[in-house]
This record gives structure tokens, sequence and C-alpha cells, in this order.
């Protein structure tokens, strides 16, 4: 049954290549949003979003209750992590995460209690207006607000990053453009006022002066929906600022990039952003989880998810909350048919295999699509490629996948980049197209793997060379510290020597008025050395002749007797 559609704008631009595909929203999208019942336990990985990890805020054993933190962000780019529900922390560990190659990562492991209690929300903002830009930016980071259209790109991070000169036009992602993926279809079918009042705190926000929103052609009541509280904000509250484009489904119409060339006809060039012209752009997922965190103070901890596909018995879209094991969400839509053997999370063209359905439910996680062999073609064996550069027609980023493929093949890396290889979306249309049916995207992933794995070699050897060199540096100041410290040290006790011999120098010589004085005094001294000497020498004798000191020597006339001549004199 072909899909209703509804006339598509007037002005649009369009884009490069592109590829219409059969869309298999229906039965899911047809459906309202059911919520999906707790369970038993959760497991939220500290990196479900780009940048940093957060880090864990809380221990095994700690009790906490809805909306509580659990993880706070580690960087500017990282995002908070909060409780999906009440109950018990259990673990903090690796854990399997929804990954093409089947990782793991640190996770926090929370056993439910049943009871869904809430945490004391974030304080309500309903006059937001009074608030300004760090404000607001600040809320959505510690809400853990993260782009919801696959991304996963932290709000507040976009916001700041925006064009110092301002934002002028913010651009609402209604497209949904893959196959089967309906979660946004529905959110703006039965909440397009929470989207249109999560927009205004974003204009308000980025000071931008108008708001596109694109929708494909391909959902009639989505366009009414909106298009009806649009009129009315319009008539009630003077807001004229909204404009829906109605865009024609070709895939890939929701990329950032491709939307906006066809809303605007501003195409962004290789190297730039979207902010460099004045423009945000944000999906209608993340603008109601905006409005939610800023006005109603309620932090992300669900999300809806589309269950499709010929592998699911009951197609729909829950309501689920992050952390909830995909096995789960799959028996909440009635558990597999007979003969499903994949397990998608995403969409047919940019989703990828799991290895296990016991993986939780992520903020990234829009789309479960489980299929059986008879719901896809079967995959031909490749062939060379014969340079036909149908993928090259069809490549909305407007590269040369021939080239990039023989270059990623012989794993000349450096002249993938020569060719843009990361301006590719892996959107999956030139492995479409490709009459040989090369895995083209595979290769262009694997040459992205192994760059970003050089490049992170390269950092880790030059972040140990500068360490290297800083030791060494470290081990010469040192040095030089401490032969500095032992000149300084021997320049003091010589200073000290010296002041101490000028002292005793100036002891000896006070009160000296002259050079002739001084040789005066030298001569008495030396005079007075002498009378010493004599002295001494006088002592002496009398100690050898104690008798000369009681009685005076006699005299011939005392005695009348002439003395006896001495021995040597003349009798």
């Amino acid at each position: 049954m072909p899909e209703a559609k509804v006339a598509v704008s007037e002005g649009l631009f369009g884009f490069h290549g592109g590829l219409h595909i059969e869309g298999h929203k229906a039965p899911a999208c047809d459906r309202p949003v059911d919520d999906m019942p707790l369970v038993d336990e959760y497991v939220l990985p500290l990196h479900m979003h780009i940048g940093a990890p957060a880090i864990p805020v809380v221990e095994p054993g700690d009790r906490v209750r809805r909306g509580q933190l659990l993880a706070r962000p580690d960087d500017f780019i990282s995002a908070a992590i909060h409780a999906p529900t009440s109950g018990t922390i259990r673990a903090i560990e690796p854990r399997a995460l929804p990954h093409p190659g089947g990782l793991s990562a640190q996770s926090i492991v929370l056993e439910a209690d049943g009871e869904d209690r809430q945490a004391e929300p974030f304080e309500p903002w309903p006059d937001y207006r009074e608030k300004n830009p760090v404000e607001i930016r600040s809320r959505l980071r510690e809400a853990g607000i993260v782009g919801l259209g696959g991304a996963v790109f932290p709000t507040a991070a976009k916001l700041a990053t925006a064009n110092p000169g301002g934002v002028e036009t913010l651009v609402l992602n209604g497209a949904e453009c893959e196959p089967y993926i309906s979660c946004d279809d529905r959110l703006m079918q039965e909440e397009p006022e929470t989207i249109l009042r999560g927009a205004q705190v974003i204009l308000h926000a980025v000071g931008a002066a108008r708001c596109l929103v694109g929708i494909e052609d391909n959902k009639p009541r989505a366009i009414a929906a909106m298009q009806a509280v649009i009129d009315r904000l319009a008539a009630e509250e003077n807001e004229r600022r909204f404009e829906i484009k109605v865009v024609p489904t070709i895939y890939p119409a929701g990329g950032e990039k491709q939307l906006i060339r066809t809303l605007t006809g501003i195409e962004i060039p290789r190297g730039r952003h979207v902010t460099d012209y004045r423009m945000l752009c944000l999906n209608v997922g993340t603008t109601a989880n905006c409005w939610r965190a800023v006005v109603e103070g309620r932090a992300l901890t669900e999300r809806i998810v589309t269950v499709a596909g010929g592998g699911v018995k009951g197609p729909r879209n829950l309501r689920v909350r992050i952390g909830t094991p995909m096995a789960k969400v799959i028996e909440a839509a009635g558990g597999y048919t007979e003969g499903v053997d994949r397990l998608l999370m995403g969409g047919p063209m940019m989703g990828f295999a799991l290895h296990e359905d016991e993986v939780p439910v992520v903020k990234a996680t829009n789309c479960l699509l489980a299929l059986r062999p008879a719901d896809r073609d079967p995959t031909p064996t490749p062939q060379p490629c014969i340079r036909c550069s149908r993928c090259a027609e069809a490549c909305p980023a407007d590269l040369l996948p021939q080239q990039l493929y023989w270059y990623s093949r012989a794993e000349q890396f450096d002249r993938c980049q020569d060719y843009h290889l990361f301006d590719c979306i892996e959107c999956g249309v030139c492995s479409a197209v490709c009459p040989s049916h090369i895995p083209l995207v595979q290769y262009f992933r694997h040459a992205k793997t192994e760059i970003w794995y050089a490049e992170r070699e390269r950092t880790k050897a030059e972040h140990a060379r500068r360490r290297f060199e800083f030791h060494n540096e470290r081990i010469e100041r040192q040095k030089a510290e401490r032969e500095a410290a032992l000149a300084k040290k021997r320049a003091a006790i010589k200073a000290a020597q010296e002041k101490k011999a000028r002292e005793e120098g100036g002891q000896v010589g006070s009160g000296q008025p002259g050079e002739g004085e001084s040789e005066r005094q030298q001569a008495a001294a030396g005079l007075s050395i002498e009378a010493a000497r004599e002295r001494a020498r006088v002592r002496k004798a009398r100690a050898r002749n104690p008798a000369t000191d009681e009685k005076p020597a006699a005299t011939d006339t005392d005695h009348g007797a002439a003395r006896k001549p001495g021995a040597g004199e003349d009798a």
C-alpha cells in the first residue's frame, strides 16, 4: 500500500544524489506510543554519548530515585547520566555495549525496586525567558540532554559552539528519512506543542529570529499536528517565527547538511560547520526534551524507540527507560517471530547488527529492527569494480566513492583523506546502488577506524615524547637548582669568613691614630719584652744562690784580714 503524502513546499533546493526507497513505516507509525513496563535491572554505560565518558558519583549499595544523578559529565563535550527508576546500585563494572564490534565498557548496574519513586527535580523555570543563555546551557548539561537523532552530541556543547555572531535560523529536523523508523513521526503527532515549546527555549538561548521545521511529505498526520499548533501559537501569542517546510521523501533527506541545503539552498563546504553560517539544527526529540529539562526540571531518563521489522510480532513505538535490556523491549512488542536471524540498532541503511539482545537501550537507540532472511535482499558475492560511477552520482555528500574504495582497499589512508573520507556520512547509498555489490561503506568505516587508530598512536607517541622531554628538563632544572643552591651556600660561607676577618682586624687595630704611633708602640713592646727576660734571668740566678738574698757580701775592712785569692789569681 503506497504511503500517503502531502504537497511538497515551494522554493526548496534539493541536494546532490540520494535514493528513493520504500519507507516500511507502517504499522508502527499507525498506533500510539506505549509505555514500556519497568524491568528488574537497568544497565547504564558511562559512555553513551559523543565525548568523554561520564564519571560516577554513586557507589555500589547506594539507593537512588528516578532522575537522580548517577554520573556527572567529565569534560566540555560530555553528558550526565541519571537513574531511570528508583532502586539500588548493584555494581559499576564492564558490561556489553550496543556496538558493532561487541565491545564492553564501564556501566552502572541499577537493580529496580519497582516503586519508581521520583527524586527531587531541578527547579522548574516556567519563566525561562528571564534566564540567560549560560543558565539555559547549564541546565541542559545538568539534565544530560543530547541529540536524539542518532548523533548523541551533547546539546549544551552544541549551543555553546554556535557562531559568536549569533544564530539566525533554527532548523528542526523531523525528516526521519530512514526506512522503518517512526519514533519522531509519532512524537510529532502526539506532542507537537512540547516540541515547539522546546524550540522556543532554544530560540531564546541562541537569539535566533526564525525556525524552519523540515518534515518529509510521507508524514501527513505529523505535518497537520505541527501546523495546528503553529497556527494556534500565532493566533494566541503572536508567535510567527515557525514555518513548516515539507520536503520530498528522498534518502538521506534527514542528514544535517542535506536538510539545510534543501531548506535554505546553502551548501556547507568541506571542513565547515552549520554554525559557521549562523544556523543550528536539532532533532525534534531533542527540542522536546529541552522543554522538559528547562521548564519542567526533568532529566533525560527515557526515549521513544521504534520496534519494527518482520522479525517482531507487534511492531510499535515504545517509551523506554534508558538502560532497559533490548530483549525486554522486544518482549514488550510481542517477541520474535519464527526465523528471525538479525537484530539491528537503527535502520537498515545506517544501523548495525548486534551480537546479542541483552545489551541496554542507550540514548542513541531510536530503533530496534528485527529481520528474517525474507525481509531483506540476499547479499551477493562482491564483484570487481567496473567504474560505472553510479556511486558518485548517488552520493549525497558529493564524494567519489570509487576512488575512496580503491585507496581504502590498498590502505593508502593519506589518499583517502585527500579525497575527503571524513565527509562521508555512511548513509549506505553507494553500497545500495553498486552493481558489483561491493560493501563500500564497510571499507570506508574500516579506513576511518585505521586513521583514528593511527591518530591516537601519534598522539600517544607525541605525549610520550613530551613527557620524556619534560622529564629531562625537570632533571636538568633540579640539577641547576642544586648547583645554584650550593654556589649560594659557598658564597654565604665565604662572605661570613670575610666579615669575621674584618671584625677581628678591626679589634686588633682599634685606637691607632697613625703609622708613627704604631711603630713607637711596637718599640716599647720590644723593650718590655727584654726587661721581662732580664728579670727572669735574675730570678733563675737567685734560685741557684739563695744566700745572696740573706746577708751582704763581706769586705776587706769589715774582717781585718786579707781575702784569700781565688783560683787563677796571684797570691
